[in-house]
């Protein structure tokens, strides 16, 4: 498989990208992410398309690049990355014994010369349910620092794995990249 160019930082998408096999280098996007958008859908595809075209456009011809980018939405209001602790506990407090939605947005595009010659855009929609928790036990998680810089303010992969009562969809989505539908769009091209 060709080498691609992992437009993100993340810890959890490199290691997932690792653990399947999938050879790959890093290259940081500083593009800015705010969006009007409000569709979380929409705004992941939006934001991972920055990302890719960004580092794309950075990149010698013939590499391939992959954007991501993840957020969590409850009722449809997405909630960010927490700007504090008092942020985080306010999320975890609304998700605690809910369902919510966990969306990646994923763009890989691969250019020739100065043309962008491929480009895929799609997002994954996983539904997660918290069990209850109590103010004690998002206290305590909070104090792990583990909530501070993940959307939605908690890591499924984590301490926090003891919470999540279901998962309906793809686990490695919450994580942060939908690996499954990446190697299905890499092995196409």
């Amino acid at each position: 498989m060709q080498k691609i160019i992992l437009a993100s930082g993340s810890p959890r998408r490199r290691e997932l990208l690792a653990t399947a096999g999938i050879p790959f280098a890093v290259r940081t996007s500083e593009v800015d992410e705010t969006t009007s958008l409000k569709d979380p859908e929409e705004v992941v595809k939006e934001l991972s398309c920055r990302k890719c075209m960004d580092v794309l456009e950075q990149e010698p011809p013939g590499t391939i690049v992959l954007g991501a980018d993840t957020i969590v939405a409850m009722d449809g209001v997405i909630l960010g990355k927490p700007e504090n602790e008092a942020d985080a506990k306010r999320m975890l407090q609304e998700l605690q014994g809910r369902t919510h939605d966990v969306y990646t947005g994923v763009t890989i595009a691969e250019r020739r010369a100065q043309f962008v010659t491929q480009k895929e855009c799609f997002a994954v929609r996983t539904e997660v349910k918290i069990g209850p928790l109590s103010d004690e036990e998002i206290e305590s998680y909070i104090a792990t620092g583990e909530p501070m810089d993940k959307a939605g303010a908690y890591g499924i992969q984590g301490v926090f794995s003891r919470h999540v009562e279901q998962i309906t969809g793809d686990y490695f989505n919450v994580v942060g990249l939908p690996v499954h539908m990446v190697y299905e769009v890499l092995k196409k091209w």
